[in-house]
């Protein structure tokens, strides 16, 4: 994803910034997707295991990239509280 593109997305929900989230709590998210334990806003489950993913600064939110492509809708951000080994900010 292009650098110019990543400094004008924001959350919107939080309108917080967003940024690239690395490899470890990727790896993190996709051990609670397998669990069955990863949840969407809207409380469906996340069972796609994810290749790149931007978060909020506060990182409770994050938000998946299909293909490079953000995918900015409040109903399909992915709740990070309470995931085994996601570091909160």
């Amino acid at each position: 994803m292009d650098r110019k593109l990543l400094d004008l997305l924001v959350c919107p929900t939080t309108r917080q910034p967003l940024q690239r989230l690395d490899s470890g709590a990727l790896a993190a998210l996709n051990a609670a997707a397998a669990a069955g334990t990863l949840r969407k806003a809207d409380g469906s489950a996340q069972t796609q295991p994810l290749r790149d993913v931007l978060t909020t600064r506060d990182r409770r939110l994050a938000y998946r990239l299909d293909d490079g492509i953000p995918v900015l809708l409040a109903e399909e951000a992915i709740v990070t509280a309470g995931i085994d080994g996601f570091p909160q900010a």
